[in-house]
């Protein structure tokens, strides 16, 4: 099968795709810097993939940044010097923050849009047209009450969402420069939730969380006192945002599937929303999530979040046609998976 380079491929979406990959027969390289991540993360992907790590040649782990051109190069030189070049890339790396990209956009900028160059710039040199990038919901200009459709309207409200747009709008001219060379997917997450399903792996950052679930799980744990909700006056039912929340197994399916229909089509370039098509308000989580795992999450409402938007929910009809895809796992398996996740790595 084919070797795949995952880039940021320790992090929350990233070692979920890494199993899912592993688990349809393909070969890994993991390009992590650890800014976000854990080494003991890779220890779980070769337990759940039951690999032996130490002849294990379907997975590979390389710490590095790819704001170092001479990191990325090293990987790629080194796959043709094995006879084993990289195939194609999948690329997560990145800072993903709405609320750390408003109070420092620099550094959102200075990150992910010069690892993604880099990246970008050593393909062309080894010839790796095959690319499926991590993209957002954030770069669409919300619409209230309105589903999101692959060709809405883009105007991201933060700096994440400006520099996931403009990596998309880099992506379109590489590829209209020589339109029989490159293969492209965009695939624009809507908001990742959940666990493996046996409770191994989650999303557990190393520094603010700021996502919902993260947030919940540091509650929970007491580590913080209460849940802070922002707002309760958006033109809602219930007054709080609604996201259309995917499990994170669906989404790493969503990259095998993304992976399968660049390998039987020519080049061309993609964009596609995976979501569920449904949307949850704070209130509905929050509620689901006591509800299904029988605890107590205490919460209190605060001030808008600047960046936020009330309603975000995704048209995904054209990802389920095309990628021959479609979510299974529902909100209540998320906050199952994510409760699991909490109880075996002893937070709480």
């Amino acid at each position: 099968m084919s070797l795949i380079l995952v880039t940021g491929g320790l992090g929350f979406i990233g070692s979920h795709t890494c199993i899912n990959l592993i688990n349809n027969g393909h070969d890994v390289l993991i390009a992590d810097s650890l800014e976000n991540s854990n080494e003991k993360v890779y220890e779980k992907i070769i337990e759940l993939t039951l690999l032996n790590k130490s002849s294990c040649e379907k997975i590979k782990f390389f710490r590095g940044d790819l704001r170092h051109k001479d990191f990325l190069d090293s990987l790629f030189n080194r796959q043709i010097l094995q006879k084993r070049p990289i195939e194609s890339v999948i690329h997560f790396a990145g800072l993903k923050s709405v609320e750390e990209s408003v109070s420092n956009p620099l550094e959102y900028w200075e990150t992910n849009i010069n690892s993604t160059l880099n990246l970008l710039s050593v393909m062309d040199k080894y010839k790796c047209y095959k690319l499926v990038f991590s993209s957002s919901a954030t770069i669409y200009k919300p619409k209230e009450k309105e589903k999101l459709f692959e060709f809405s309207y883009k105007q991201p409200l933060n700096p994440y969402g400006n520099t996931k747009l403009t990596i998309e709008l880099i992506l379109k001219d590489i590829y209209l420069s020589d339109i029989k060379k490159w293969n492209i997917i965009n695939l624009r997450y809507f908001n990742p939730i959940g666990a493996h399903t046996s409770g191994s792996i989650g999303e557990n950052p190393k520094g603010k969380a700021t996502n919902l679930f993260p947030v919940i799980l540091k509650v929970i744990s007491g580590e913080l006192e209460k849940l802070s909700i922002f707002g309760n006056d958006w033109p809602t039912k219930d007054g709080t945002c609604i996201r259309d929340y995917i499990h994170v197994m669906d989404l790493a399916e969503a990259h095998n599937a993304a992976l399968k229909y660049l390998d039987s089509k020519n080049s061309q370039i993609l964009a596609l929303n995976i979501g569920t098509g449904i949307g949850h308000s704070v209130l509905e989580v929050i509620e689901t999530f006591s509800n299904v795992n029988s605890i107590n999450i205490p919460f209190s409402f605060v001030k808008r979040r600047r960046g936020d938007a009330p309603f975000v929910v995704a048209d995904n009809s054209l990802a389920l046609k095309t990628l021959k895809w479609e979510p299974v796992k529902s909100l209540e398996d998320a906050c199952r998976d994510s409760f699991k996740f909490l109880k075996k790595n002893n937070f709480i």
